[in-house]
Order: structure tokens, then C-alpha cells, then sequence
């Protein structure tokens, strides 16, 4: 795999995803059960590809300058509003310290509708680069953000809730014990209402019969025509469906999936404050 960083247009996409959704690199660490303390702001920026952190000095010098001279037509943040949100600018996201936006803002674009800015110092142009630069880490460096307290439920309820539904399966004194000590809040609700699947033993696998024999191995897709099996040796094995074989389908995680459907918000508190207290 490359080492290079992404290319601007690259990173203006992931930013743009990360609008919706968390990197998935902090999504990969969130399922297998990563607690350790929030990501530092550093990390998501290596990740992205950002480049150096924006100088915070600069940038709240340069929140007035762009107000009164930009924010009528890229929207007050730098998000678009008349003009593009700048936001996922390749001119922004491959400069660094004003270096290419400071000379771009200078000559501006007055063919595209973009006016000159030759009357701002130098200084201002690259505190604006800064202020641009300051956006752009607030949309798109979530790993800074820290999720406050959830803890907000009914023990008692919890242990109820698990007393009655769960402990077919699991036990209090067995995989249940020390949930508290091992996840964070966060972590813990998501990972016992839908455990990792990365996980051995959590897979989803089939049994496929057909008429050369039949096939067993964990199900890397399914869909109405065809499944593929990778197996234990040999390497995937890609089988058309016949709608005259019944595919045999195991999901260990089957009754979590059933249990999503009926969770409601009261009982995922309830029992996340009642697994807060097996430390």
C-alpha cells in the first residue's frame, strides 16, 4: 500500500463524507472494542491528510477579515451560501499557512465571479488562509469530539431487562464481568447491543448445497444471484443461487439482531447503566 498522503481532490472528499459519517479508521477501532482516550486531533489529521494544524492566533485574526469581505458569498463559516463552500476547495485543502491562498486572494478570479483582494495585507490574506484552514478542522477532525456522559438510565431496570432477555447466552460472572473496566460508556453500549463481528466466532457462515456437494465457509456477500464463501483453505468460492436450494444461513449474532428490533431507547440506557456497574 502507498504511503503517499491524498491528493487534494481525495481529501476534499473524505471531508466531505466526514460530514456524515465518522473516519473509518475510528469506525474499524470503535467495533473491535477500542476504549482507549478520545483520538487526539493529530491522528484524525494524519489520517485525512490535512496537513499542519491551522495557527489558532491567525485564525480568529482572520474570522473579522472574513466576514466583511467573504462571508457574503461563501456563508459565514466558509460552507457555501451564493458562492461554493470552500470547505472542500482543493486551493484550501493544499495549502498550508496562507502560502497558496494568501497569493490566490491577491488576484482573486474575476473571470469566475471571484473579485481581487490586493488591498488586504499580506498578513490578513494568510490570516484568512487560517480561519479557512480552522473550518475545515472543526468539519472534518471528529476524533477530537468527546461524547459526554450516557450513563443517564435505570440499573435496576437493567438488570431486569438482562435477567430476562440475555442471559441465555451470557453471564454476569462469565463474559459479562468487568464490561464497566474495559469500555468506555460509549464504547459499551454500542459493542453489547451489536458486538464486533471481527471477533472469532461472530461470523456470519453458510451451508450451500449443490449438486457437485455441499459448500460450507463464512459468507464474504450475498445477494439474490449469487454467495461467496471464503473458506478455511482453497480461497473464496463464488456460488450461483438456485431458487430451488435452501441456503442454511448461521449468524451468531442472530438474537441481537432480533433484539434490535424491539430495543427501545429506555431499556439500551436501562441496561448500559446496569452494565456500568459490572467492574
Amino acid at each position: 500500500m502507498s504511503s503517499k498522503l491524498p491528493t487534494a481532490a481525495a481529501r476534499a472528499v473524505l471531508v466531505a463524507v466526514l460530514l456524515a459519517c465518522v473516519p473509518a479508521e475510528l469506525l474499524a477501532q470503535a467495533s473491535a472494542g477500542v476504549s482507549a482516550a478520545p483520538r487526539s486531533g493529530q491522528a484524525v489529521r494524519e489520517f485525512l491528510g490535512l496537513g499542519p494544524p491551522p495557527d489558532a492566533a491567525a485564525a480568529q485574526r482572520g474570522a473579522p477579515v472574513f466576514a466583511a469581505n467573504c462571508a457574503f458569498c461563501h456563508g459565514p463559516l466558509g460552507r457555501g451560501a451564493e458562492g461554493p463552500s470552500l470547505i472542500y476547495s482543493e486551493l484550501v485543502l493544499e495549502d498550508e499557512h496562507g502560502a497558496v491562498i494568501a497569493e490566490f486572494l491577491k488576484g482573486g478570479r474575476p473571470e469566475t465571479g471571484m473579485p481581487a483582494f490586493a488591498t488586504l495585507s499580506d498578513q490578513q490574506r494568510k490570516d484568512v488562509a487560517e480561519f479557512l484552514h480552522r473550518q475545515v478542522e472543526d468539519v472534518a477532525n471528529r476524533g477530537t469530539y468527546q461524547v459526554k456522559n450516557i450513563v443517564l438510565g435505570n440499573p435496576n431496570k437493567g438488570k431486569r431487562y438482562v435477567a430476562a432477555h440475555c442471559l441465555g447466552c451470557h453471564s454476569v460472572t462469565g463474559d459479562l464481568r468487568g464490561l464497566a473496566a474495559k469500555w468506555r460508556p460509549v464504547d459499551l453500549q454500542r459493542n453489547w447491543i451489536m458486538p464486533p463481528r471481527s471477533d472469532v466466532g461472530r461470523v456470519i457462515t453458510a451451508t450451500v448445497p449443490t449438486p457437485q456437494g455441499t459448500w460450507q465457509g463464512r459468507v464474504e456477500q450475498i445477494d439474490d444471484f449469487r454467495i461467496v464463501l471464503d473458506q478455511s483453505s482453497g480461497g473464496p468460492v463464488v456460488i450461483v443461487r438456485n431458487p430451488d436450494v435452501a441456503i442454511e444461513l448461521h449468524d451468531p449474532l442472530a438474537p441481537h439482531v432480533a433484539m434490535i428490533g424491539t430495543l427501545t431507547d429506555s431499556d439500551m440506557i436501562n441496561v448500559t447503566a446496569y452494565l456500568e456497574t459490572l467492574e
